[in-house]
């Protein structure tokens, strides 16, 4: 089997159903070299948000224009073996927490948007403990009323953030960013539930259930909600094995 070249910049483009992945050695790696070349969208890709992006022409045209697509599910991540590509899964709640740390290290403007308004206070409280040189310039949280939203997206492109964590939920985090961030350096990512996660709103799957590829369903144990959005899963593993290796 394929597997992913040792180089400095060892990343490269596939295709799992058609929505672009790219293998890489080391994602935060990637991430920072992203941000050197003046930065550019970080999307996290798992079974769910491939079969999304096929019914969804916005989200499909925001994955295939992000610059760094990382496959976070086990799903894509098996789908890229099928295809005899070898990679480890990169959760994105992991690189983006590691992103957090390396730019409280090298001294990043970080905004954050998105979650609830008890999340986004809780978070910062965390935030201050756990990384207190973290240099915060932003945190809004995402239930602003509409006609808020373009003075946060103008203050953004005046702040010139090197980090933007955008937890808005699948597909909005992902079609904002692709618009917004044209104006603006550094790098975007949409990071879904993590900050409910971090803020200790929301329990992250025991770590063996994460090894064995499970997070999903510890996640469905918790949202019940989340049943209708599981059902694509069945036929993401059906059109992955039907089309053998190819892309």
């Amino acid at each position: 089997m394929e597997s992913t070249s040792t180089a400095p910049s060892d990343q490269y483009r596939r295709r799992v159903l058609g929505v672009p992945v790219d293998a890489c050695r080391d994602v935060q790696a990637a991430a920072i070299g992203l941000h050197a070349r003046g930065g550019g969208q970080i999307v996290t890709l798992n079974a769910e948000m491939t079969m999304a992006a096929r019914e969804n022409p916005r989200l499909g045209d925001a994955i295939a224009a992000a610059d760094l697509v990382i496959p976070d599910g086990i799903g894509v991540v098996w789908a890229l073996r099928r295809q005899g590509v070898v990679v480890p899964r990169s959760p994105g709640i992991e690189l983006a927490r590691s992103l957090l740390a390396y730019a409280e290290a090298h001294d990043w403007k970080v905004a954050l948007v998105g979650a609830t308004p008890q999340v986004m206070d809780r978070l910062r409280q965390l935030l201050k403990q756990d990384l207190p040189a973290l240099r915060l310039v932003m945190s809004s949280h995402g239930y602003q009323p509409q006609d808020a939203w373009p003075g946060l997206e103008a203050k953004l492109r005046v702040l010139h953030p090197d980090l933007v964590l955008v937890a808005l939920g699948v597909p909005r985090q992902e079609t904002w960013i692709a618009r917004v961030r044209r104006a603006c350096p550094g790098l975007w990512m949409g990071v879904g539930g993590s900050f409910d996660v971090w803020a200790g709103m929301k329990k992250r799957a025991p770590e063996w259930m994460c090894q064995l590829g499970l997070e999903w369903l510890y996640r469905l144990g918790q949202e019940p909600s989340r049943w209708n959005r599981i059902l694509c899963l069945p036929t993401f593993v059906w059109e992955v094995w039907r089309r053998g290796k190819k892309r």
